[in-house]
């Protein structure tokens, strides 16, 4: 029994699926339809799987087991190769840290391999159960695509209410102490878009492959459809970046214009100090001949000459509009 093996479907043509024992799995034939093999590549039996069963090359074989992938889609033999993100929507996982799936498209035949649980295959598997779900090849890879980027909507839809949350502290002066939820949400939006620039690409690529006639016009017009989703979703995460860098720009304005305040402030008070410091020193020293030394009221007028320095410096600086 294949471990890396995690369902066998042959589709039916009408929307349903059965799953295929050991024995008619290794008797499948195209003439009986389209099979659906979804495999956890970390399994060494599905390299083995793989290398030996599959009919495939050593270059569809090394990409179903690829580690660390990209999104893509190319051409290859008589088939489509694949690769794709999902949003994590595992417990515990962050949405942005993205779920790989790589996958072989033939007209009678779709292998998937992943190594972390999919939203979108567990979806449409419970749909062919229950007899509502792709009839081909072509059209369940048109359904993933599908699957796989509908939880953008409400994930950009939740970042907009962040950035708009984020925008009201900072009109409302509580914004200082959320610099740390800026930056998490910029970071967010830079790893959707590591991922999703590339899917959106791929897409383009298989809508743009016609040499091998793998894609049925309503496929098309279905991936067509995940392809403009995809492109808006990226248009909102741009202009929520956009938002949150203008934001994270005034907020930094704002601290600058907060500090050159308290840095004026002290700058006047040394300027109202220095003359003063300056002539308490002088009169301070330890020497003979210090005027009035010997006058029992040259303490007041020492005093009274100090004030009408300030006052003095006073009038100045607001004469020159300084304060």
């Amino acid at each position: 029994m294949n471990q890396g093996l995690i369902h066998a479907l042959l589709l039916d043509g009408r929307g349903g699926a059965r799953e295929l024992d050991p024995y008619e799995l290794s008797n499948w034939q195209p003439e009986q339809g389209c099979l659906w093999l979804h495999f956890d590549y970390r399994q060494p039996d599905t390299r083995r799987w793989l290398e030996q069963h599959s009919q495939l090359d050593k270059v569809a074989v090394s990409a179903l087991l690829s580690e660390a992938t990209r999104p893509r889609a190319t051409s290859h033999g008589q088939g489509l190769l694949i690769a794709l993100r999902e949003v994590n929507l595992n417990p515990g996982a962050d949405p942005e840290d993205m779920v790989a799936m790589r996958l072989w498209l033939e007209p009678k035949r779709i292998i998937s391999t992943r190594n972390r649980q999919l939203t979108s295959v567990q979806t449409l598997a419970t749909r062919l159960a229950q007899g509502k779900g792709p009839a081909n090849s072509d059209t369940l890879l048109a359904e993933l695509a599908f699957e796989l980027q509908r939880p953008l909507g409400e994930i950009v839809e939740e970042l907009d209410e962040q950035i708009d949350e984020l925008e009201t502290r900072f009109l409302d002066g509580t914004l200082e102490t959320s610099r740390g939820e800026l930056l998490t949400q910029r970071r967010q939006l830079i790893q959707f878009r590591r991922y999703l620039s590339p899917q959106r690409e791929a897409l383009g690529r298989l809508l743009a492959d016609k040499d091998h006639g793998v894609l049925s016009t309503e496929a098309r017009t279905s991936l067509r459809e995940t392809q403009d989703s995809l492109h808006r979703y990226l248009e909102n995460m741009e202009a929520i970046r956009e938002r949150s860098a203008a934001l994270d720009d005034a907020r930094a304005n704002q601290l600058s214009e907060q500090l050159n305040k308290r840095m004026f402030v002290l700058s006047i008070i040394t300027a109202l100090f220095l003359p003063l410091s300056f002539m308490t020193g002088l009169l301070g020293v330890n020497l003979a001949g210090i005027p009035l030394a010997d006058n029992a009221a040259a303490f007041g007028v020492f005093v009274a000459t100090l004030v009408l320095m300030v006052a003095l410096q006073v009038w100045y600086f607001r004469r020159r509009g300084w304060i």
